[in-house]
This record gives structure tokens, C-alpha cells and sequence, in this order.
């Protein structure tokens, strides 16, 4: 079955940086668009980047733009995200997600995601 594993979340002071990883398993990785996407508690989920099945195309929500990067690597089944220049308003849960085609939808959509990893900025 399909499979997202997020990796890499933690504590980190504002101006901080963290890389985020996602293992996926279960289904033709290479296929598909992947996104990541956060959530606070008490709040709906917010699409923060998606990237093109092959890889091209990366695409951001406004706030994060300039600040993460979005990247794969489709030999090894696994999505990144880089985040530099944190800010507390970035704590969040942040997924891992499978979109339902090979390129990023203009309007969010997956089918599945992962359990998620808890980033804090705080000093």
C-alpha cells in the first residue's frame, strides 16, 4: 500500500534552517506530482509547494516563496523540502503528499499523505 514517511522536523530558532525528507513507498513514485503541506492545530491544512512528477515546475504558497525549496529524487523515492530563514509562524505539523497526477494542480489535491513531522521555531 502506499506509504509516505516525513523525516526530519524538530526545534530550530527563528533564522533557522531544516531539511525535510519523505521516503515513499507502495506506488510509482516517479508518476506523480508530490506536494508538502502544513497544519496547525485549530487550522485547515495549507499547501506550502508541490513539484512536477519529473521533477520541474516547483511551485510555492506566496509564504514561504524565496525562502524553501522544494526537490526530489526519483531513484530514491524521496521529496524534499529545504527551509532556511524559519519563522514562528512556520511551526506547524508538516505532510507529505501525493497528488493525483504527474504535474502540481492549480487547486491542492491528494490522495494520500503521511503521518507528518512537527516543526517548531521558536528561540
Amino acid at each position: 500500500q502506499v506509504q509516505l514517511v516525513e523525516s526530519g522536523g524538530g526545534l530550530v530558532q527563528p533564522g533557522g534552517s531544516l531539511r525535510l525528507s519523505c521516503l515513499a513507498s507502495g506506488f510509482d513514485f516517479k508518476g506523480y506530482a508530490m506536494s508538502w503541506a502544513r497544519q496547525v492545530p485549530g487550522k485547515g491544512l495549507e499547501w506550502v509547494s508541490g513539484i512536477h512528477s519529473d521533477g520541474t515546475g516547483p511551485r510555492y504558497a506566496n509564504s514561504v516563496q524565496g525562502r524553501f525549496t522544494i526537490s526530489r529524487d526519483n531513484d530514491k523515492n524521496t521529496l524534499y523540502l529545504e527551509m532556511t530563514s524559519l519563522k514562528p509562524d512556520d511551526t506547524a505539523l508538516y505532510y507529505c503528499a501525493k497528488n493525483l497526477g504527474m504535474v502540481v494542480p492549480s487547486t491542492p489535491k491528494y490522495d494520500y499523505w503521511g503521518q507528518g513531522t512537527q516543526v517548531t521555531v521558536s528561540s
